[in-house]
């Protein structure tokens, strides 16, 4: 295993985190214009329509991919920046 890639593991863990925290926080904008409410409907609220949680469900989903996405990329283009070489 590359050093570079070792060197990498702590740093893609905070990144993930700050990804996860990130993405949590666009989700609730996001659902807050699309849905008018609030709390995003959960799986088991029996007053929610099966519409409404798969909808929230699939968004939520697609923000954490791009959200996470985004940050392990600019982050291994950081780590090139910085060392010369790709975390991967």
């Amino acid at each position: 295993m590359k050093v570079s890639k070792i060197a990498y593991k702590p740093v893609g863990l905070v990144l993930g985190a700050t990804s996860g925290m990130i993405a949590g926080a666009a989700f609730k904008q996001a659902w807050k214009m699309i849905g008018h409410d609030d709390d995003a409907p959960d799986a088991t609220d029996e007053h929610r329509t099966w519409r409404e949680v798969l909808i929230a469900a699939a968004l939520q989903g697609a923000i954490f991919a791009v959200v996470k996405a985004a940050v392990d990329r600019s982050g291994a283009a950081t780590t090139r920046r910085l060392t010369g070489t790709w975390p991967g």
